[in-house]
Formats: C-alpha cells, sequence, structure tokens
C-alpha cells in the first residue's frame, strides 16, 4: 500500500486499529529514511507531509509502543528513529519476550 492510502487509513482509524495503522505507516515510511532530504523526498513521491507520520510516531510513543530518540537539548529526532526502526525492526527485548 502506498504512504498516502496508509496516512489516510491511519487518520480514519479508531481504537487499536489506529495502533496497527500507525505500525503500517511508520514501517512504510522507514523504508525510505535513508533518502535526504527525508521530509522532502516524502513530499516529492508519495505527497504525504512531515506532520503525518511524525504524528504517527508520536502517538505510538504516548501508547508506550516505541521511544522516539533525542538530541541533547530535548528535541525529537523523527528520521534518526526511523532509520533504527528500519535497521532494528524489532527489538531483542520484544523478539526474547515472543519466543
Amino acid at each position: 500500500m502506498s504512504l498516502k492510502v496508509l496516512a489516510k487509513l491511519y487518520r480514519v482509524a479508531k481504537g487499536d486499529e489506529k495502533v496497527e495503522r500507525a505500525w503500517e505507516l511508520v514501517r512504510e515510511a522507514a523504508r525510505y529514511s535513508l533518502h535526504e532530504p527525508y521530509w522532502g523526498f516524502l513530499r516529492e513521491n508519495f505527497d504525504v507531509r512531515a506532520e503525518e507520520v511524525k504524528e504517527a510516531l508520536r502517538f505510538l510513543e504516548e501508547r508506550g509502543e516505541l521511544q522516539i530518540k533525542r538530541s541533547i537539548d530535548g528535541r525529537r529526532l523523527y528520521v534518526s528513529t526511523l532509520k533504527d526502526i528500519r535497521e532494528n525492526p524489532v527489538r531483542l527485548d520484544r523478539w526474547l519476550g515472543l519466543t
């Protein structure tokens, strides 16, 4: 599914479905996290605004599903978080919990 469709599905979802849709959107967005400038790349190729992906990341952080990386001054590092998700899709502690 394209990022634009995933963003629309995330916006209209409710409850547990919203968490699933947010993960789908974040994982799909993470696939392109190595392209620079990242937010411009998403806008040009997929017509997805940066705020749509950031909102999904903040939602997942509020639910305790993931932790957004922070810089020393406390700013959120969204692209670094997406790169980390791309490289390590399942954390070791979560993987050990699945076994």
